[in-house]
């Protein structure tokens, strides 16, 4: 039974580590991603009206990409964690966690969509630029 309690202990310890380590791997793709946006965003804001708006779409939509990554990082950290230790309290976060996600990639997906079919539209001859 000992040896049982350990093994336990050093599951626990080990879903402790990975579950930190995707939550710094989350907080390391914020941080890039925001410092990238900033970069490139200063270099639109400048050039304001040299630059064309699909371009500033496309910013926006990077930094969507970025944080929709990061949202993933956190799901599975919440999901180790309340692997070993589901309470009430885990498994309400680990379900806003993933319903953000959801949400966030939904919309982000038919931004997507919707941008190719103005790219696809303005290759043709059919509208405005994008």
């Amino acid at each position: 039974m000992d040896l049982l309690v350990q093994l336990e202990g050093l599951v626990r310890l080990i879903a402790q580590f990975v579950a930190r380590l995707a939550e710094l791997s989350a907080a390391l793709i914020v941080a890039f991603a925001v410092l990238e946006a900033l970069y490139f965003v200063l270099r639109v804001f400048w050039k304001r009206d040299a630059v064309p708006d699909h371009r500033k779409e496309d910013l926006r939509l990077a930094l969507g990409r970025w944080l929709a990554i990061a949202l993933e990082f956190l799901l599975a950290a919440d999901i180790v964690l309340t692997a070993i230790a589901p309470t009430w309290q885990d498994i309400g976060q680990l379900g806003a966690v993933a319903l953000i996600r959801t949400a966030l990639n939904f919309f982000l997906q038919r931004e997507f969509r919707a941008q190719a079919e103005r790219r696809r539209a303005h290759a043709n001859g059919e509208g405005e630029a994008p």
